[in-house]
């Protein structure tokens, strides 16, 4: 079973730290971008920060100076720090693949579970 799992998250008090991890599992043979995504109570889905396969990122304007994307390619596993958090923050966050080739599909999207991110003292 192809499938993207998550850890970290939890409780941060303001101006704290955290990471968050997401490896994927199960036969991949190749991953266009993968990365993360969050959705706060009320609002959309959003980007926060992508790996492409290229090797460049994209981290959105919120977050910018504040986070840190890192990919392993051979592992296929993303990781997100960020710092200074602010209650803005609070949000479950998901992980995200796509452009991922199995053994039966050349063209999968994958969503993590998602995990809660709560920012308060």
């Amino acid at each position: 079973q192809v499938q993207l799992v998550e850890s970290g998250g939890g409780l941060v008090q303001p101006g704290g730290s955290l990471e968050l991890s997401c490896a994927a599992s199960g036969t991949i043979f190749s991953i266009g971008s993968m990365g993360w995504y969050r959705q706060a109570p009320g609002k959309q889905r959003e980007m926060v920060a992508v790996a492409m396969s290229s090797g460049s990122t994209k981290i959105a304007g919120s977050v910018k100076g504040r986070a840190t994307i890192n990919r392993d390619y051979s592992q296929k596993t993303v990781s997100l720090q960020m710092n200074n958090l602010d209650p803005e923050d609070t949000a479950v966050y998901y992980c995200h693949a796509d452009r991922v080739i199995t053994l039966t599909d050349r063209n999968l999207t994958l969503w993590g579970q998602g995990t809660q991110v709560t920012v308060s003292s």
